[in-house]
């Protein structure tokens, strides 16, 4: 009687304990109800589960219409469905196998790519019924979903084959500067503190040897040493050490006489134009971080940028350039911040720290800019090669991306220029900005020269979603707004070695440019 009221609570209810539920908005393809029941039914046979695959939607409208929330599934097929397998035993206590996270807005760029996010199942079998528990954690929903224990060793396999949620965890878009490893992997393995020792001995040595150091650096800084090493690979500090704490001191103080000198004329005729788009453009910097979104933040960026645009009058001024003291002012900030450096608040620092911080900045964005001046001269001639050189060297590595540009009427300069002025900044989330700028500190001629190879490694990353739009305006809302939220240390550090690669096999051949 018992087993009669539970299979009748069931119909009534229309969830199956242990079915998988497709849930709407999730950040992989919807599963179809009709190809999983049917998966289901057949799980028995042995080929049933290498056939059976999630429906992948080729358009927003078939996506849209194959899509079907947790509770718009037929009665009669879970019926059928629990009819065809027996009721599991009853077990007194619960507990939640799979945690599922529905993504907010923040996640809308793995939402347009939904395949590049999909990874292994991550699945945990329970001997309980399905119990479900909706909440909101901070504006998500979270479901908490319990899979009843199955008959059969075949179908369990089956589900943890079938599932697809991502392992990878979610990386929350305002949290773009934490400097970790988008796959999960611990804060520090023996192998990271064997090198965080090499880098304190090098550094703690009287002269430090920079080649050993640039060696050491192109595949990742620690976090705990970044700061003075940037200093040293940039050329702002002496390599003998009884000579830096004198640099230090002298190039600050310098700093703060070009503040004085120069800072009061923004609101001259002749400044006026220059000050007022540094002051547009500084609140549009990374928007989405709470921290240079405050005043103090804002007003140290005003200066930095106008004293260096002073400064370098050949260029001035140009949209761009305001990116480009992000990273260092990140990385200086965090030698006196161990929590989030994106919701810190920049007042509670001494005022002789945050001078510190900004003189640092202002020294190392002009050495970077030093390299790559025609960058942002008249016309931009810098850009304008680079560009030119990155089709060239495209149309050598990836043909038919190249001539699938041409049949699309697309060209180089309409995407690759960002690329270019902004040295990927608008493409990658800021905690990757700056671990790719600790191999191009360690490379000779990395912002100028090694930058072309790791954007054509950047845009060979993307072949298959290149190739499968074939209009205009798909590829460049694609090249545009590529999903790369989720990225961390990995994989900027695979684009790195093929950035190497292509290096190695064109830079010092010439004929390879040639048609």
């Amino acid at each position: 009687m018992a087993t009669d009221s539970r299979i009748h609570f069931w119909k009534r209810n229309t969830k199956v304990p242990g079915s998988l539920q497709p849930v709407y908005g999730a950040q992989h393809p919807p599963l179809d109800p009709r190809i999983h029941r049917a998966f289901l039914k057949d799980a028995p046979k042995s080929n049933s589960t290498q056939n059976v695959k999630s429906k992948k939607a080729s358009s927003f409208l078939e996506f849209a219409r194959s899509t079907n929330d947790a509770w718009d599934i037929d009665d009669e097929e879970d019926e059928d469905l629990l009819m065809g397998t027996a009721p599991p035993a009853p077990v007194p206590h619960s507990r939640p196998a799979v945690s599922t996270f529905l993504p907010t807005q923040a996640d809308s760029d793995s939402e347009a790519h939904p395949s590049d996010t999909l990874g292994p199942l991550r699945s945990e079998p329970c001997h309980d019924q399905q119990m479900t528990d909706d909440r909101s954690t901070n504006g998500r929903v979270m479901k908490s979903n319990s899979d009843a224990q199955l008959n059969t060793s075949s179908v369990r396999s089956s589900l943890q084959k079938q599932q697809s949620l991502p392992v990878r965890p979610i990386i929350p878009l305002v949290a773009r500067i934490s400097d970790q490893n988008a796959s999960g992997a611990p804060p520090m393995t023996v192998r990271e503190k064997s090198r965080l020792d090499k880098f304190r001995q090098l550094l703690a040595s009287p002269n430090t040897d920079l080649e050993e150091l640039r060696k050491h650096s192109w595949s990742g800084i620690p976090r705990e040493v970044r700061p003075i090493t940037w200093r040293l690979l940039s050329g702002y500090l002496p390599a003998n050490m009884e000579r830096r704490e004198q640099v230090l001191q002298r190039k600050r103080e310098e700093y703060f006489g070009f503040i004085e000198q120069y800072y009061h004329s923004r609101t001259d005729e002749h400044h006026r134009d220059t000050y007022r788009q540094i002051h547009i453009d500084i609140p549009r910097t990374n928007p989405l971080i709470p921290l240079f979104q405050q005043p103090l933040v804002q007003e140290v960026f005003e200066r930095i940028l106008f004293i260096w645009a002073i400064r370098h009058p050949a260029s001035g001024y140009v949209q761009g350039i305001n990116d480009l003291v992000t990273p260092f002012f990140v990385v200086f900030l965090s030698e006196f911040v161990e929590e989030d450096v994106e919701n810190f608040e920049m007042s509670g620092l001494p005022l002789d720290t945050q001078r510190n911080i900004e003189a640092d900045s202002f020294w190392c964005m002009s050495k970077l800019l030093d390299g790559i001046q025609d960058n942002y001269t008249f016309a931009q001639p810098g850009i304008q090669i680079k560009v030119k050189a990155l089709e060239e060297l495209v149309s050598r590595i990836d043909e038919d991306i190249h001539n699938h540009f041409k049949r699309c009427e697309v060209e180089y300069l309409q995407f690759a220029f960002r690329w270019m002025n902004n040295l990927l900044m608008r493409e990658l989330p800021l905690r990757c900005t700056i671990r790719l700028w600790d191999t191009y500190q360690a490379e000779s001629e990395g912002f100028s020269h090694f930058h072309l190879y790791v954007c054509a490694a950047f845009l060979i990353k993307w072949r298959k979603e290149i190739l499968s739009h074939v209009d205009f305006q798909g590829q460049l809302m694609l090249l545009q707004n590529l999903p790369t939220i989720h990225w961390g240390n990995e994989e900027v550090g695979l684009l790195l070695a093929e950035a190497y690669r292509l290096k190695y096999m064109f830079a010092d051949a010439p004929n390879h440019y040639r048609r």
